[in-house]
């Protein structure tokens, strides 16, 4: 009988967790031994839920927590809590591990190494940084605390500090728990992974729910009171008063930890995999936030810190791991979200991204309804299109709008994987009835007015 073999998986969240699975699926425990270590308190949970446990809209941390260790370990999965990996050891395939509890070292052998360590969120290196009050949204433990501090300490002003995804929504679940909330971004506009003209929207939306904007003031410093809790944020135009603070910078990949062990590391600073997920080391894994993948429209690589990703490369990472055979092609780099009832969608690449590219566009921004406009509860939308001039390929699209807008973004992001031009889109034989759309739902209106420019464009010869 052939000895057993050990996997051993260094993150215990989605990608970690998705990879652990699937090999389990494949191969029993008299055939391979699975471990997984994880450094927090949860394991397989939802952190794109942590926003929404913060402002109250979920009650019940369970319900963002997938599976518990216990059926894990039903499962024949050794889940290990509060441990931590700190070294790895490719040339004696094993990893050194501390007990975050009791203190203690010791090395764990593997045969094959699944790192899925995350992303770190951007901390800024500034006067006060450090201060008590001050929280970085991450994991589940971080949404935790924040809900504890608002139940038992009643803060009345909250900044959060950055206009990405995270900083949108937190500043959300701090207006629906009654804050005055003030939001700092160094940027001139919040959601700078859209155009500025679809993000000066998404602005009016945040205003329009009590949210005080100040954009274009980087942060130089937080003051704290001398027991060292935080009592305001500093820009170079003004002071805000703050109980507590929230970080939204963003994330980069937690990927020190490999590079450290000699696992090549990429320009986003993600790990490189191939399309099995596979790194350049021998018998190491891959997936998640920690990785770098490829962009199908640009070509490049990227690192998009999100639970979707994170889970397909796991489960592609488990099914070669298990014996099988899959792989991970890429991104569109497609995401949503809300603010409160405006909802924000993008796929693909914004003007900015596909001039590095070296694409040349034409855009159309076409304003519609969600629902035939004599339905009820017809909403106003937005949506942006971009194409490449010539050929008229789709590149990338923008929505903001009311209920029911967001979601259609999916629509586009798979006519981007196929390649299909804005004239071929026209053709799209979407649903139609008028509690879901008018008769020319707005991604069709929108692609006739992009194939429409692209026409002119080729008329005109310039």
């Amino acid at each position: 009988m052939a000895a057993r073999e050990r996997l051993l998986v260094i993150g215990g969240d989605a990608a970690g967790m998705s990879a652990a699975s699937q090999a389990r699926r494949r191969r029993g425990p008299d055939e391979l031994e699975i471990v997984v270590v994880e450094r927090g308190w949860h394991a397989s949970y939802s952190a794109c839920g942590i926003p929404y446990y913060v402002g109250g809209v979920v009650d019940d941390l369970d319900a963002l927590i997938a599976r518990t260790p216990a059926e894990f370990r039903d499962r024949g999965i050794d889940l290990r809590l509060r441990t931590e990996a700190v070294e790895i050891d490719l040339d004696g395939g094993r990893v050194r591990i501390r007990s975050l509890d009791e203190g203690g070292e010791h090395w764990e052998p593997y045969d094959d190494l699944m790192i899925a360590t995350g992303a770190d969120p951007i901390r800024p290196r500034l006067p006060g940084a450090d201060a008590a009050g001050v929280h970085g949204v991450q994991i589940l433990g971080d949404g935790v605390a924040i809900r504890r501090v608002l139940e038992e300490e009643k803060p009345r002003r909250a900044v959060v500090v950055g206009g990405g995804y995270i900083g949108l929504e937190m500043a959300e679940a701090m207006v629906m728990r009654g804050l005055e909330v003030s939001l700092v971004d160094a940027a001139d506009q919040p959601m700078g992974t859209l155009d500025p003209d679809m993000g000066a929207i998404v602005a009016d939306a945040m205003r329009g729910i009590g949210v005080q904007l100040h954009l274009g003031e980087p942060v130089e410093g937080f003051d704290a009171s001398p027991e060292g809790r935080v009592t305001a944020v500093r820009t170079g135009s003004r002071t805000l008063p703050a109980d507590l603070v929230v970080l939204g910078l963003g994330v980069k990949p937690a990927s020190g930890l490999a590079r450290d062990a000699g696992v090549e590391t990429g320009p986003t600073g993600g790990i490189v995999t191939d399309r099995r997920m596979r790194t350049r080391a021998e018998r190491v894994w891959a997936a998640g936030d920690c990785v770098e993948t490829r962009h199908l429209v640009s070509g490049a690589p990227v690192a998009i810190a999100l639970g979707t990703h994170a889970n397909k490369q796991g489960r592609v990472a488990g099914v070669n791991l298990g014996g099988g055979y899959a792989t991970f092609p890429g991104v569109v780099g497609t995401a949503v979200s809300k603010i409160c009832d405006v909802e924000v969608a993008r796929t693909g690449l914004n003007e900015r991204e596909a001039a590095a590219a070296g694409f040349a566009t034409l855009s159309v921004v076409v304003e519609s309804t969600t629902r035939a406009g004599y339905h009820p509860g017809a909403a106003k939308m937005t949506t942006k299109l971009i194409a490449e001039r010539r050929s008229g390929r789709l590149l990338g699209a923008q929505i903001v709008g009311r209920e029911n807008a967001a979601k259609r973004v999916d629509g586009l992001a798979i006519a981007l994987w196929h390649g299909m031009t804005v004239e071929e889109m026209t053709g799209l034989d979407l649903g139609y009835a008028p509690p879901f759309a008018p008769v020319w739902d707005p991604v069709l209106i929108a692609a006739r007015k992009a194939a429409d420019a692209v026409e002119r464009d080729m008329r005109s010869g310039s």
